[in-house]
């Protein structure tokens, strides 16, 4: 079970839109260096969305080979097309992704019958580690906790991202699924309560910018020692609440560029932010130091 920071990886882009490979493979090694437990690559802060199929695999495939099982890699590969999502988590699994994540079918909007019955089908085509990926804020379509229970009966699927933000929820999550079920937090701003409750790692967009602050925290939380849980999430306050002062990847991938990680390229229709926007970034960014 991977337990602690795991990283949602950006995608560095030139500023002509395409994939920067040199600066990837930088970010790569800080994110060993600080202690960063996983990558997700291609998730949805990975501009999943915008990349495509051949990209898609390719940059996970460059991921392993790169990192060579110095921490594992998680390919997104979710789809609201379920032969889609066939197609992109047995290509990730044939390039050498050490498990998949699998957002819920955002857009058409299935009932929980029909979520049910795509992540089943997805896990029985490929038996490659599955996990879960809940944010209905995003998705327009929430997975429930009876059918995470559910689905958590699949040998292969050995997790989920919950990115509700929803504390109560999620502690009645924990307490329905299986031991040995990994329930990672999706939320950066309510992340370490959700450890300290039992989830057993963040998902995190703000571990790109702050990574040995992030992993710190979670080990933090992990150990169960509240008061360090508290001084670094405080720390992280600001931080937390600019990266999303527009819909992410946005504000991440201005605030890696304006640290000097990597170009400010992105692909339409993102935009980078500016104005008022840019400047609360700015602000959090400078207040930590970085």
């Amino acid at each position: 079970m991977i337990k602690g920071s795991i990283v949602a990886l950006v995608t560095p882009m030139h500023s002509d839109g395409h994939i920067d490979y040199l600066s990837l493979d930088s970010l790569l090694e800080w994110h060993v260096a600080s202690g960063t437990s996983a990558i997700v690559a291609v998730g949805t802060t990975g501009e999943s969305a915008t990349l495509d199929v051949h990209e898609h695999l390719a940059l996970i495939g460059h991921c392993v080979k790169y990192l060579g099982g110095k921490i594992p890699v998680i390919a997104g590969t979710g789809a609201n097309s379920t032969r889609e999502a066939i197609e992109l988590t047995r290509g990730a699994a044939s390039v050498g992704a050490d498990a998949c994540l699998l957002v819920t079918p955002y857009y058409n909007r299935p009932s929980q019958r029909g979520l049910y019955a795509h992540f089943k089908a997805i896990a029985e085509a490929v038996p490659v580690p599955q996990i879960l990926y809940n944010v209905p804020s995003r998705t327009a379509v929430d997975l429930s906790n009876e059918t995470t229970k559910r689905l958590s009966d699949i040998d292969n699927i050995v997790g989920i991202k919950d990115a509700t933000g929803d504390l109560l929820r999620g502690k009645e999550l924990l307490a329905m699924v299986p031991e040995g079920f990994a329930v990672y937090s999706g939320d950066d701003g309510t992340a370490a309560n959700y450890i300290l409750a039992g989830a057993v790692g963040n998902i995190s967009v703000t571990a790109n910018v702050v990574p040995e602050r992030v992993a710190a925290l979670c080990a933090a939380a992990l150990e169960g020692d509240e008061a360090t849980v508290a001084e670094i999430d405080a720390s992280l306050e600001d931080l937390n609440a600019a990266l999303f002062v527009e819909a992410n990847p946005m504000p991440v991938k201005y605030a890696l560029s304006r640290m000097g990680r990597m170009e400010d390229g992105i692909r339409l229709p993102l935009t980078l932010p500016e104005g008022d926007c840019a400047a609360v970034i700015d602000s959090a960014i400078k207040g930590l130091g970085v």
